[in-house]
């Protein structure tokens, strides 16, 4: 009996270091404001190979890590949508990129990331991380964790990692629209005045 509490509680201690290891590796790693951010060629949902040289005419990137089976990533569903349909056509798209092992969450393999896109609809792409080589440049710890690039003469730079907004619970009760404020600094031609906020969401899965 002590035998079996004692495999049970570590079964517990190991799914827990697990669960939160990317935070704990990862934080402070990756790229800082002002970095240029290497591209990258992933598979889409349709199959199809994207990096972000494919978008000749894009003013920037709204990179969103996130994926089907984190409650919080899925309160953000809808906001990452609206955020593609209004920033889009201004140059600003969304590429959404899912980072997690499909071996530790297979809810997050690429069938069910296809039947996810059309079930909600997404008119982005939804990228998989296939061997995690992408999130780990960026330092992404969460699902969901956004970095915003602006596309210059020396690629495309780093000027907003973070949150969304302020309240992933309710999106009618957001008081600060961090990644809209953000894109619509960079429209302008103005500084991102807030370039940091701590992500919300689960930790990425190894």
């Amino acid at each position: 009996m002590k035998k079996s509490i004692q495999l049970v509680l570590g079964a517990l201690i190991v799914f827990f270091v697990s669960s939160f290891v990317e935070t704990d590796t990862l934080l402070g790693k990756g790229y800082k404001i002002g970095d240029v951010a290497e591209d990258f060629t992933l598979k889409n949902v349709d199959g199809k190979m994207v990096s972000l040289a494919g978008y000749k005419d894009a003013k920037g990137f709204i990179v969103v890590f996130t994926c089907n089976t984190c409650p919080y990533a899925v309160m953000y569903e809808d906001r990452i949508i609206a955020l593609n349909k209004k920033y889009a056509s201004k140059g600003y798209p969304v590429i959404a990129i899912m980072p997690n092992n499909i071996n530790v969450k297979p809810g997050d393999n690429m069938q069910a990331m296809k039947k996810r896109a059309e079930d909600k609809g997404f008119d982005f792409p939804y990228l998989m991380d296939e061997g995690q080589n992408v999130y780990p440049k960026f330092g992404a710890t969460k699902t969901p964790h956004v970095y915003i690039l602006k596309k210059t003469n020396k690629g495309n730079v780093v000027k907003y990692i973070g949150a969304i907004d302020d309240n992933y619970k309710d999106a009618s009760a957001v008081k600060t629209k961090y990644v809209e404020h953000a894109v619509d600094a960079l429209l302008v031609g103005r500084e991102v005045k807030q370039k940091e906020t701590k992500a919300i969401g689960c930790s990425i899965k190894v």
